[in-house]
C-alpha cells in the first residue's frame, strides 16, 4: 500500500524498541480508527498505513529486510493486496484487546472475586509466642436468597440474544473484526428479567464475617497469611477471592525488634559500672539475672542466647541484647556531693579514664595541627 517509510509513518526512529513500537502504533491506530472517524476515507488510509508498517516493523525478519532493502524487501511480504493483512487479526488482538474489550477470546465464565486484605495489629508477646484472634471483614457474599443468580426464586436468568450468551458481539470493519463487550448484557452473557428482592439482580449482598485467624508463631509487621476463599464473591456465581491478613506489630514499651533479635535498654548506676555486680533484666518470658563486670561502660551490649524470637519459617532462635546505660545520679545532697569530689580527687589519672584521657589528647593534637 505505502511508500512513506514506515518509521516516520508510526513517528519512530529506527533504534526504537519493540515495547515503543508497539506504544507507537497504538498511538497512532487508537487516533485514525475507524471507529473514532466513521465515514472517513483519510483517516481509514492512515490507520491501514500504520498497520501496514507495525506489521512489518513487528517482524524481526521483515524489519531487518526493510533496514537493508527498503520497500523493495517486503513488498511480497507486506502490503500487497494478497498478504498485506494475513495476519492482521493477531496484530490487533495483541495491541487492542485490553481497550475494545476482546481481542481473539470470548466470554470466559464467572469472573472470581475481589482479593481484600485486612491489617492486624498486634502486641509483641502475641506476634513472638503466636496466637489465634477474631477478625469482622466487611465483604460481599453470594445472595443467600437467589444463591448468587440475581433472579427471583422461582425464575432463572435469561441466555442474552444479542450475543447468544457469549458476552461479546463482533463488528466488522472493513477487512477486520471487531469484538466488544455486549451492550445488552454487559459481558455476563445473561439477562435478568426479574431480578431478586434481596440483591437487586447483583448475586451478592454486603455482610461482615467474623473469622477465626491463627497466627504461627514469629511474624513481624508486613507478614501476610492468606485465607484462601475469604475474600469477595465473585459475580454472577464466580468463585471467591482471597483474604490477606497483614500483620502490624505495635510498639512495645521495653522491647525493639530486629529481625529474630530483641534489644533492650538496662540502666545501672555508675557504682555497680565501676565495682561490677549482678542485675535483673526482663525478658519475654521472666526475668533472669545478668552479671555485669567491674569497669563497664555505657553502651555496652550483652548477649542472652535463645532469648530473642522463634523464626516463622524455621532456623535458629534469635538472642536478646541488652544494652547497659550508666546512669548518672541527680538529686545529691550536700554529703553525697562532698564525697563525689573527694572520690574524683582519687580517680584523677589515665589509668581510670583512659577513653577520657585519649579523647583529650587527640583534641590537642587537632588544634596543635591548625594553621591559623
Amino acid at each position: 500500500m505505502s511508500k512513506r517509510d514506515y518509521y516516520e509513518i508510526l513517528g519512530v526512529d529506527k533504534s526504537v524498541s519493540e515495547k515503543d513500537l508497539k506504544k507507537a502504533y497504538r498511538r497512532v491506530a487508537m487516533k485514525y480508527h475507524p471507529d473514532r472517524n466513521p465515514d472517513d476515507a483519510a483517516a481509514e488510509d492512515k490507520f491501514k498505513e500504520a498497520s501496514e508498517a507495525y506489521e512489518v516493523l513487528s517482524d524481526a525478519q521483515k524489519r531487518a529486510a526493510y533496514d537493508q532493502y527498503g520497500h523493495a524487501g517486503v513488498d511480497n511480504s507486506a502490503g500487497g493486496a494478497g498478504g498485506g493483512y494475513s495476519n492482521f487479526s493477531d496484530i490487533f488482538g495483541d495491541v487492542f484487546g485490553d481497550i475494545f474489550g476482546g481481542g481473539r477470546g470470548g466470554r470466559g465464565g464467572p469472573a472470581r472475586g475481589s482479593d481484600l486484605r485486612y491489617t492486624l495489629d498486634l502486641d509483641l508477646e502475641d506476634a513472638v509466642r503466636g496466637t489465634t484472634v477474631k477478625i469482622k471483614v466487611p465483604t460481599l457474599v453470594s445472595c443467600s436468597t437467589c444463591d448468587g443468580s440475581g433472579a427471583k426464586k422461582g425464575s432463572s436468568p435469561k441466555t442474552c440474544t444479542t450475543c447468544g450468551g457469549h458476552g461479546q458481539v463482533r463488528m466488522q470493519q472493513g477487512f477486520f473484526s471487531v469484538q466488544q463487550t455486549c451492550p445488552n448484557c454487559r459481558g455476563s452473557g445473561k439477562i435478568i428479567s426479574d431480578p431478586c428482592n434481596s440483591c437487586h439482580g447483583q448475586g451478592r449482598v454486603e455482610e461482615t464475617k467474623t473469622l477465626s485467624v491463627k497466627v504461627p508463631a514469629g511474624v513481624d509487621s508486613g507478614d501476610r497469611i492468606r485465607l484462601a476463599g475469604e475474600g469477595e464473591a465473585g459475580a454472577d456465581g464466580g468463585p471467591s477471592g482471597d483474604l490477606y491478613v497483614q500483620m502490624s506489630i505495635r510498639q512495645h514499651p521495653i522491647f525493639e525488634r530486629e529481625g529474630n533479635n530483641l534489644y533492650c535498654e538496662v540502666p545501672i548506676g555508675f557504682v555497680d559500672a565501676a565495682l561490677g555486680g549482678e542485675i535483673e533484666v526482663p525478658t519475654l518470658d521472666g526475668r533472669v539475672k545478668l552479671k555485669i563486670p567491674e569497669g563497664t561502660q555505657t553502651g555496652k551490649l550483652f548477649r542472652l542466647r535463645g532469648k530473642g524470637v522463634v523464626p516463622v519459617r524455621g532456623g535458629a532462635t534469635g538472642d536478646l541484647m541488652c544494652r547497659v546505660l550508666v546512669e548518672t545520679p541527680v538529686n545529691l545532697s550536700s554529703k553525697q556531693k562532698e564525697l563525689l569530689r573527694e572520690f574524683q580527687g582519687l580517680v584523677e589519672g589515665d589509668k581510670h579514664s583512659p577513653k577520657q584521657s585519649s579523647w583529650f589528647e587527640g583534641m590537642k593534637n587537632f588544634f596543635g595541627d591548625m594553621k591559623l
